[in-house]
């Protein structure tokens, strides 16, 4: 694992722009600003505020955070118009604020959306440099969304390609976007880096099993996550109601673990299919209860739907299961597969009863889900883990700044 000096970026200055998540709930962002601030570089980071981050300045761990409001998360094109426009707008002003402030050599902008070129450019000017961190393939996403290729699938295409040639360097999360960048991005293959979202092992802490997330009941199957359209958890539902109603077990229990815009509505769902409280939803939660929960479940579960944005994304659930060493269940997605190997179960395409017999597989088989959890952690400690990131993270700043 790569140790620091804070010599490597010592006097040189990087402005991070983040749309989508405040930091530091992201954690893939707060990594990386913080292990900038320890190679020795004055780091600040444009982001939105959010729930339990609501302070427009703080300064923590050596980071400079400013953060903007946002209109409502968009739901409609004229939203989506809205929300870009403002965060454009904000990034804007605050960029050009840091800029007298504290100076800065190296723009990182992260997607979604494909727009933080338009804040990048007048700074490429003065001789700046832009490093492209591609967390998200947009026309996937839209494809997985509304299945069309149609003037805004063309549209997305455009963004991406000319946010591709305004970087120096490319950050991609696992080699598929990597491949993405070199073809459809038309980088060099020197120009491109791969930085995976590796979980910090520093910051994880596997805890006591709490007993009483099992509501009385034997198993507990957790699930860490987004609770968005993408996710699949109206599948784990499905799962859920087959293995309750259909294969009548009372003796499981889900608990979900996370925040976003589907959650009042998969609430509902989980009510429609009487599924009481075999199915707990505990909304966005800090640490000590995430932690709790992973610890405590006995199989952990990725339903994210096969498509072509799933089949290529690296799922940050998937490297935590696997951190706190657990035999997780998940549809058979390309780097899904890729990061579990044989720590993980892959069921049928989008089959939420081969999903539910699958997680009934391993709840039956506690010796073999042991065997799988030793192999997940021995793969983020060995190769997966943040701490195996800081090198390429260095290399591709020191490339961009050459």
């Amino acid at each position: 694992m790569s140790e620091l000096t804070g010599t490597e970026l010592r006097g040189r200055g990087v402005l991070i722009i983040v749309e989508n998540l405040p930091v530091p709930f992201d954690r893939r962002v707060w990594q990386e600003a913080t292990t900038l601030a320890r190679a020795g570089a004055t780091v600040s980071v444009i982001c939105p505020t959010g729930k339990g981050h609501d302070a427009r300045y703080e300064f923590q761990r050596g980071v400079h955070i400013y953060r903007h409001p946002l209109p409502p998360e968009a739901s409609s094109p004229l939203g989506y118009l809205r929300e870009y426009g403002a965060a454009i707008f904000w990034q804007t002003l605050l960029a050009w604020k840091i800029f007298f402030r504290h100076g800065f050599d190296v723009i990182h902008g992260c997607n979604p959306p494909d727009l933080v070129f338009l804040v990048a450019w007048p700074f490429r000017l003065l001789g700046k440099r832009y490093i492209f961190d591609h967390h998200d393939i947009n026309p996937e996403l839209y494809l997985a969304k509304f299945e069309r290729r149609d003037v805004f699938w063309r549209l997305m295409i455009l963004l991406e390609w000319i946010t591709f040639r305004s970087a120096r360097v490319v950050i991609s999360t696992n080699d598929s976007y990597r491949q993405i960048a070199m073809t459809r991005g038309g980088k060099a293959a020197a120009d491109v880096f791969v930085v995976r979202s590796g979980p910090d092992l520093s910051r994880l802490q596997l805890l006591p099993p709490n007993p009483a997330l099992k509501r009385g009941r034997r198993y507990l199957v957790g699930y860490v996550g987004v609770m968005g359209e993408q996710e699949g958890i109206d599948l784990l539902l499905e799962s859920a109601r087959y293995i309750v109603h259909e294969r009548r077990r009372d003796d499981v229990t889900f608990c979900l673990v996370g925040g976003g815009p589907s959650l009042s509505a998969l609430r509902q769902m989980a009510l429609d299919m009487q599924l009481g409280d075999h199915v707990i939803f505990t909304g966005r939660a800090p640490d000590d209860v995430l932690f709790e929960v992973l610890s405590t479940s006995d199989v952990c579960v990725n339903p994210d739907r096969v498509n072509p944005m799933n089949d290529l994304s690296t799922m940050n659930k998937v490297l935590e299961y696997m951190a706190f060493g657990k035999a997780q269940v998940q549809f058979d997605v390309r780097e899904g597969r890729n990061s579990a190997g044989e720590a993980s179960l892959y069921a049928a395409c989008n089959d939420p009863v081969d999903f539910a017999d699958k997680i009934l597989e391993l709840l039956a088989e506690p010796e073999r889900c042991e065997e799988m959890g030793r192999i997940g952690r021995a793969r983020i400690h060995d190769t997966l883990a943040w701490q195996h990131q800081i090198e390429p993270l260095i290399a591709a700043y020191r490339r961009a700044l050459a």
